[in-house]
């Protein structure tokens, strides 16, 4: 047994679980935390419980969140402001706007992100690429990539999963005014 794994057994499944969330930096279902962690679903859960609980007890600005069958280690709400006074995101409004684009989608072909964004995107893509936001994979058939956002979106920007919905438009009334009254 080397050093690393005897270090790795020292800490509590809690420490593990919570170095595994951070490292990972999105959120993960109980399968993919146990198959990092090698151990069985029920010992995640119960891991987690304590995790929560501990944090649940601490004047801290991290917590675990659930959302649905997903567990992230992320900022507590309200503390949003602070970060985004903090964080040196250095990208142009075109390239944020294709970045909120691939963010929507999830998992895009380039080709498509062009069509949608124009060709100006190829540059945004450039920009995105070379900061660590997203992550650009060659389609298995085909000639384009496939992009999709990179741990380093999911730290930095800490959106949950429901807000990555596009919001339904409003939909516009006409009310008929019954002109004999």
């Amino acid at each position: 047994m080397d050093d690393t794994t005897q270090n790795q057994q020292d800490l509590s499944l809690p420490a593990r679980l919570e170095a595994i969330l951070y490292l990972k930096g999105r959120s993960m279902t109980l399968g993919e935390l146990a198959e990092i962690a090698a151990i069985s679903r029920d010992q995640v859960e119960i891991g987690l419980i304590t995790l929560m609980a501990d944090y649940a007890h601490r004047d801290t600005a991290l917590e675990i969140r659930q959302e649905g069958q997903r567990y992230s280690l992320q900022l507590r709400d309200g503390l949003g402001e602070l970060v985004q006074n903090l964080l040196p995101v250095d990208l142009s409004t075109a390239a944020l706007r294709t970045l909120a684009t691939i963010a929507l989608k999830k998992r895009i072909l380039q080709s498509d992100l062009v069509e949608l964004r124009g060709s100006g995107a190829y540059d945004h893509i450039k920009e995105l690429l070379a900061q660590n936001f997203i992550e650009r994979k060659r389609q298995s058939e085909g000639r384009s990539y496939w992009l999709s956002l990179s741990e380093k979106f999911h730290r930095t920007f800490s959106i949950k999963t429901d807000e990555l919905k596009p919001r339904p438009k409003p939909v516009e009334v006409e009310l008929k005014v019954d002109q004999a009254a």
